[in-house]
């Protein structure tokens, strides 16, 4: 018992060596700020501004992203009731979760898009990757053809909507 008793002791003097440690390093970490100015940066890690030419590339992205943005709203004007809502529930799809399956035999890549909330928002969604996989794209890097469903690569199959 003695032994125990020494060994626990032991044990318990090395938590609270321990615990000391965190709470010094806490301390220290509280001491660094958690933003630096750009200014205090040196000169060699200070970014510049963009070029004209990569500005421009970069307003080009931006511009066929909301064009595509635009066309994915104007497809779900068609299919849902609520037509002012066509953008928002857009901006839905993108903050939805996905599950991404390849299949190397059939060369496809099925995007299974995630219930909505409610039924109206999905049922109008299913209308959207039935389009988009109408339109046949292929995946940038590979030959794989992209197909879009709602539900989860994980569970059973669903009806779709």
């Amino acid at each position: 018992m003695t032994a125990y008793q020494q060994k626990k002791a032991n044990l318990q003097e090395k938590i609270a060596n321990y615990q000391a440690d965190i709470d010094k390093l806490k301390n220290d970490r509280k001491a660094f700020s958690t933003h630096i100015c750009f200014s205090a940066l040196p000169k060699e890690d200070q970014f510049k501004q963009l070029s004209t030419q990569s500005k421009y590339f970069i307003d080009t992205i931006k511009m066929v992203a909301y064009r595509a943005e635009t066309a994915m709203v104007q497809i779900l004007r068609e299919a849902t009731s609520r037509q002012d809502e066509a953008r928002m529930l857009v901006k839905a799809v993108y903050n939805t979760e996905a599950d991404l399956v390849p299949d190397e035999t059939e060369k496809t890549l099925t995007v299974f898009l995630h219930h909505l909330p409610n039924q109206s928002a999905s049922k109008s969604v299913q209308q959207l990757c039935k389009e988009m996989t109408e339109a046949e794209t292929i995946f940038p890097g590979t030959n794989f053809r992209l197909i879009y469903k709602m539900g989860s690569a994980l569970s059973p199959r669903l009806p779709e909507v």
